[in-house]
Parts: structure tokens; C-alpha cells; sequence
């Protein structure tokens, strides 16, 4: 009976401290009270910046928001058609939407989405600075109800229409109030109380993670639900080294009852957490090794990029608009790079950002086999970008920009230091030659690379990913993904390999004492809307094919590029295939060097992985813009997301792969190339307890967009460029 009692104290106080969480959310934003301020820099609680969905009560007089250290966004106006929404904006919206009858008249509703509805592309591309600014509009997907609505709210009018209500499949991006609330609901449950403690953990040390459930049927129809697992934070800050293995919870996220517990590992044992905090304040100063001296690049004359209006960034040759977005990440738009010949500045992306990440897990076990994530289309890929640390995130030399985004209510806030900007160099050359001394010339003639990088590193609870978007001054651009962070474990009753039976499979890696790194995929698809010199390009398939010779060369072989014009959508689909090399050229038709060759970019694949699942998977259906390593489509407008607009529990009806069936023409028009990354994760002890980031990337080169080398006439660096530094060892 005490016991009992014991769990009402529990659940009463739980309770009380998820009201607290929930009234500390929907503060309002007031710039002139630092404890009122939603800025993610404090590490706050709802905004779960480290331990995210930590169940410990949150300490509230701890972690008070401090104003934005940089500067006060509520006096922020949009200066571009692209700028994103401000503060102002927003607020507006949410007094527009509340006055409304839909809102006002349901007794619940969650804004899940409050972004720009950016203007028609045509009206954009005429769009010259110092012109009258476009109408401004946004684009609101909200829940009312238990129903899905996508809403247009016109900025200068006030006037609010309903695009479209109700929808065949998915629900939209969750909230992060959703995923907040939902690790809290299995605490109000009396059997998942009892089976915690039970397993040995103290409910104090509890931490539960919220985990789409994606779609394989009738169970999840009709319902917008989620599965919560948890683990014990028992003498490390690396709680998900310590899984409760086989424990589920189910519940509803409109409701936030508890559907179905499933317990199924009741005989594994919690893994123990020695050696498992990666804490640099945790380490014993005898085991912290410095392997390197620190590291800077000085720039004696300041850097060499700007960013106007605080979204216009111009550097070298490049210019283009850079935002933050809650969904993407970060959005590239307009670049443009500047001819060296004419000086003119030619088009050549007019949008890119990271449409999706697919990341299966190949566990079909109960506990794992719902383990699909999309990352973008579910949790936000910007809403889990978390503050960027300087000097190691980032280099001294960077600049910082902020996010700012509408919580589920409709008040606004800022997650601080979301993306940096900053100029790279790390000894690479850009071109250079030296003359063989036979010839008799002693020419040594060489340039330095340095690039612009624009990133982010958003934290999707275990994973971290970095994105990169790396500007040269030769006009190509490297898109690179890095993962690191903490691998998803599962628990198991085996200390040593040399314990499993040889007929048992452990769907991953035994990395430690009770804990095995399961195998699992990642893919990030990007959009990429190319202007190459225009809107109306090409994409043309050059194979490279071996070529027999017929007597007229001692020769038997030789290789020859043979250039095929894709007519329609799936003459571009493209699988990579080692032994049937290609490139991938976006060309403009109507535009030609003085030598006749079309303008264009090129796509070059660098290290990907393919998708292995049956297309009639579940989670493969949802996502088939995997299927393909490169798609093709025409422009369109409502086209943006891989996954689809809708991806929460989708069924897969509108992807990528749905669109392109339609086969539709693509030469000579506006055209979209989405290109996807992938890896293969076989997770190994190095992994364990924090893996070191692993990289892939991709390039956009210019493939005779320009007459010769763009950078020939860039000068050398000469001593008295730079400054002289003398290390401490010498002085």
C-alpha cells in the first residue's frame, strides 16, 4: 500500500512539473526581460538543447533564458523576398490566427509549421534590391482539432485562407512541445512506473526518447502516435550507453495516453556505464591527452566576406542568400558567381537546401523494427539544431546567425548561433605547376584554395549531423555531410563474443559489456532548383564507354563520352553503378562558349551507398526517393520535400518517387536535380562510447560554364601578405 501511495506522489509531482514545463513554453516574447526571452543559448528546458528529452525536473532558476548575446531580433525587417519570417511577423500571424473563427472556436490547436511562403520564382528572379518589397505571406500547417490544416496568411492584408484540410496519409512535423509531452505521458501510467522500478532503475534517473513509429498498417490509422523508450541516467551524462532494453511505450500525441506498454527484455540487463561519459569536465586530468598544439587562421586584414541586410552574403566571386529554416536547416537561394571575363554575375543555384534523412535500422525485433526515421519531415532538422560551439564548432574567424522560429502556439523564438559562415584554408592548393627542369624553364607557379563554408550541426537526439555548404573561387560547390555523436544502442545479455551461440545473429556489433551497436542506414536527400545561366536547363547523361578499335591503332581499346539528353523524368533516374562510369550534366541549351559548347554544371557523386530493402517495405515505401541516387524533376512549387509534405505515419503515397512516375518532360525546362548521400553503418568499438565524425560529399562543378580557368588570374601569396607569428616555443 505504501509503495502505491509512493507512485501517486511520483505521478502527482510529475504532473505538476509538465504543467510548469508547458506554462514556461508559452512565454511570450518580451526582448526587454531576459527570463521571458525564448533564446536556445541557455541550454532552456523546452528548448532541450543538450540532455533534450531528459525526464528529470527541469531546474527552472538554473537554466532562466538570457537575451540574445548578439542582438535583438524584435527590431528585425525583412529587406529581401526571401528573408524569413521576423519576430514582428510572427507575432502578427499568431494574433491573426487567433482572431480567426477556426481558432477561435476549437478547443485545441498546435502551429506545426510557420514559415515564409516564398513569392512566385518569376517575381523573385525580377526582384532587383531596391525595389518595392514583395507581399509578404506565410505559410502556416496547423493542427485544429485532431484535423491537419495548410493555411496561407497574407502579412499586408491580414486575410487568412485554408489551402487545403484533411489529408489521406501523415501527419505534419511534430511540434516540440509533441515530443516534450510524449516522454512525459508512460509517468502517468501505473504498470510503466512499476516496470521501471522493477527493472532496477530509480524513476530519478530516468531519460525516454520519442520515437516515430512510422506506418505498417491498420494500427496506426487514424491515430497520431508515438513510442517512448528510456534508459537510466545512473552515473553518466551518456545515457543511451544504458538502454532499458525491450520496454515500449505507445502513445497517443493528441491525447497523451498511454495506448500499449510492451515489455520484452525483462531478463537483459541494464549495461553498465563505466567509461561512457565523453564529458571533457568528467576526465581525469592524468587520461586527457592533447594530441596537437591549438590552431588558428589569422586574417590580418579582416575577412573577406560580407553579409548585407543579414542574409545577403557576398564573398570573392559568390553571392547568394543564406536563412535559417525549421524544417531544412538551412536554405541557399540566388547564388550567383561572378564571370571573370565579363563580370558579370551568371545564376547558377536559385534554391538548395536538405529536403530529407532516411536512417532504417536493421533490427526486426519488436523494441527496433519501427526505427525509420526522417528527420527532417518529422522532428524538424532545423528545430534540432542545436547552438554552434566557437572555436570548435566553428573556427575564430566565423560569423553566427540565428533561427528564428514560432513555437506551437504561435510565439516566436530564437535558436542562437544556429549557422556559421566563415572562410577556410588548410594548406590546400587551388591550381598550381612547376616546369620540368629538361625543358629548361624554372617556372614553380602555384595558388592557394581558400573557401567559404556555411554550417550547421543539428543533434537529432543520439545522431549529430554537420552539413556543410563549401564555396570555391574555381565556381564549384561541395556539399558535405558528417555524422558523429552517439550510436543507437541495444542491450544484451552477452558480455564477450565468444558467449553467442554461432546460429544467433545480433543484427549489429558487440561494442561493449552488454551492448551492441546495431546496423543501420543514413540518407540525406537535397533539392537542388539549378539556374544554370537560367531557368531553362537540360540534364544530360554522359556516358563513358569502352570502345573497340578496328585495326587503325595498335591500340585494341579506348574510352569515348557519348552525350544522352534526358527527355523525361525517368530517362534521370539514376542508380550509380561502379562499371558503367557516367557524368551528370545540368546544361543551358540555349547559351554557348565562343567554341560552342553549352554552359553547364556538373553533379560529381563522391562516397554514397544504396538502398538494399525491399521497395515493398514499409519504411521503404516511405522512403523511395531513396531508390534512386539521382532524380530529375520539373520545377514545381509544391515539390520540395523528398518525403513528402505530410511524413509523420505517411504511407508513401506522395515522395519524390510517386511524382516522378508521371514521367513528366524535362529538356529545356525549369528543372530540379535531388541528389542522395548515403552510408552504410556496420558501427565497430571505435565507435563506442561517441563515434569521430565520418564524411561523404558531392560536388557542383562547372562543366564549360566559363571560357578558361576562373582563377588564373588570382595572385600568389607573397610574405608581407601575412603576418609573422612566433610560436611560444621559440620566443
Amino acid at each position: 500500500m505504501e509503495g502505491r501511495n509512493f507512485l501517486r506522489f511520483l505521478f502527482l509531482f510529475f504532473s505538476c512539473a509538465l504543467v510548469l514545463l508547458y506554462t514556461w513554453v508559452h512565454l511570450p516574447y518580451d526582448p526587454s526581460s531576459s527570463a521571458k526571452l525564448h533564446d536556445c543559448t541557455a541550454n532552456a528546458p523546452w528548448c532541450v538543447s543538450k540532455n533534450r528529452f531528459q525526464t528529470k525536473k527541469p531546474n527552472f532558476l538554473k537554466n532562466r533564458l538570457k537575451p540574445n548575446r548578439h542582438r535583438n531580433h524584435a527590431a528585425d525587417v525583412p529587406h529581401h523576398p526571401l528573408d524569413p519570417l521576423t519576430v514582428q511577423e510572427i507575432n502578427k500571424i499568431r494574433t491573426i490566427l487567433s482572431s480567426h473563427a477556426l481558432f477561435k472556436n476549437s478547443a485545441t490547436y498546435a502551429l506545426h509549421s510557420v514559415e515564409l511562403e516564398e513569392p512566385d520564382k518569376a517575381l523573385v528572379l525580377k526582384w532587383k534590391r531596391g525595389d518595392k518589397l514583395l507581399p509578404r505571406k506565410a505559410s502556416v500547417i496547423a493542427r485544429v482539432n485532431g484535423v491537419s490544416h495548410v493555411l496561407t496568411v497574407d502579412l499586408t492584408t491580414s486575410e487568412l485562407t485554408v489551402v487545403q484540410t484533411g489529408y489521406d496519409s501523415g501527419y505534419p512535423m511534430m511540434t516540440i512541445e509533441d515530443m516534450t509531452s510524449a516522454i512525459w505521458a508512460p509517468l502517468a501510467s501505473y504498470e510503466f512506473n512499476r516496470t521501471i522500478i522493477q527493472r532496477g532503475v530509480d524513476l530519478a534517473d530516468l531519460a525516454c526518447l520519442p520515437i516515430s513509429t512510422g506506418w505498417y498498417g491498420k494500427m496506426e490509422e487514424n491515430r497520431r502516435l508515438i513510442k517512448v523508450q528510456c534508459y537510466s541516467m545512473k552515473e553518466t551524462a551518456n545515457f543511451y550507453m544504458r538502454p532499458i532494453e525491450g520496454l515500449t511505450v505507445l502513445v497517443d500525441l493528441d491525447t497523451k495516453q498511454v495506448v500499449e506498454i510492451s515489455d520484452k527484455g525483462k531478463n537483459i540487463p541494464i549495461p553498465k556505464a563505466a567509461n561512457t561519459d565523453y564529458r571533457y569536465s568528467t576526465m581525469e586530468y592524468n587520461k586527457v591527452k592533447r594530441l596537437v598544439n591549438p590552431i588558428s587562421i589569422e586574417q590580418p586584414k579582416g575577412p573577406s566576406f560580407t553579409i548585407e541586410d543579414e542574409h545577403l552574403v557576398k564573398w570573392a566571386n559568390w553571392e547568394f542568400h543564406l536563412k535559417p529554416d525549421a524544417r531544412a536547416g538551412v536554405i541557399i537561394s540566388g547564388a550567383k558567381v561572378r564571370d571573370p571575363d565579363t563580370g558579370e554575375l551568371r545564376n547558377v543555384i536559385y534554391k538548395g537546401f536538405t529536403s530529407e534523412l532516411f536512417v532504417p535500422y536493421m533490427d526486426p525485433s519488436d523494441a527496433w523494427y519501427f526505427k525509420t526515421y526522417m528527420d527532417a519531415g518529422e522532428y524538424g532538422f532545423g528545430l534540432q539544431a542545436m547552438p554552434l560551439d566557437p572555436l570548435n564548432d566553428c573556427p575564430r574567424n566565423a560569423y553566427y546567425m540565428d533561427g528564428v522560429f514560432a513555437a506551437a502556439d504561435g510565439t516566436p523564438f530564437v535558436r542562437s548561433n544556429m549557422v556559421c559562415v566563415f572562410e577556410k584554408y588548410g594548406g590546400d592548393i587551388g591550381w598550381r605547376h612547376s616546369e620540368s627542369p629538361i625543358t629548361g624553364f624554372a617556372i614553380t607557379e602555384v595558388r592557394p584554395k581558400v573557401t567559404l563554408v556555411v554550417r550547421m550541426a543539428a543533434s537529432v537526439a543520439n545522431y549529430d549531423y554537420i552539413v556543410d555548404w563549401e564555396f570555391q573561387t574555381d565556381g564549384l560547390i561541395k556539399i558535405t555531410v558528417g555524422l558523429s555523436g552517439i550510436l543507437m544502442v541495444k542491450g544484451t545479455p552477452y558480455d564477450n563474443m565468444n558467449e553467442v551461440p554461432l546460429n544467433e545473429y545480433l543484427y549489429g556489433t558487440l561494442l561493449s559489456e552488454n551492448v551492441i551497436g546495431v546496423i543501420h542506414d543514413h540518407y540525406v536527400t537535397f533539392y537542388l532548383d539549378m539556374d544554370v545561366d537560367g531557368s531553362d536547363n537540360s540534364f544530360v547523361k554522359v556516358n563513358i564507354e569502352r570502345q573497340q578499335t578496328s585495326g587503325e591503332s595498335p591500340r585494341k581499346s579506348y574510352l569515348k563520352a557519348k552525350r544522352n539528353v534526358a527527355k523525361t523524368e525517368k530517362d534521370a533516374q539514376i542508380k550509380f553503378k561502379l562499371y558503367e562510369p557516367s557524368e551528370y550534366h545540368v546544361i543551358n541549351p540555349t547559351k554557348k562558349t565562343r567554341v560552342g559548347n553549352p554552359v553547364g554544371y556538373k553533379v560529381v557523386s563522391g562516397g554514397t551507398a544504396a538502398s538494399l530493402l525491399d521497395h515493398e517495405d514499409p519504411p521503404q515505401k516511405r522512403g523511395a526517393f531513396t531508390n534512386n541516387q539521382i532524380w530529375v524533376t520539373p520545377y514545381n512549387k509544391t515539390e520540395q520535400w523528398a518525403g513528402g509534405l505530410f511524413v509523420y505515419q505517411s504511407h508513401g503515397q506522395e515522395t519524390l518517387a510517386t511524382w516522378s512516375e508521371r514521367d513528366r518532360s524535362i529538356e529545356n525546362k525549369d528543372i530540379v536535380v535531388w541528389y542522395t548521400l548515403g552510408f552504410h553503418h556496420i558501427p565497430c568499438q571505435e565507435d563506442f562510447p561517441i563515434m569521430p565524425t565520418v564524411s561523404a560529399s558531392f560536388d557542383l562543378k562547372p562543366v564549360n560554364f566559363f571560357e578558361s580557368n576562373p582563377i588564373l588570374r588570382v595572385p600568389p601569396n607573397f610574405e608581407n601578405d601575412l603576418p609573422i607569428c612566433v610560436s611560444t616555443a621559440s620566443a
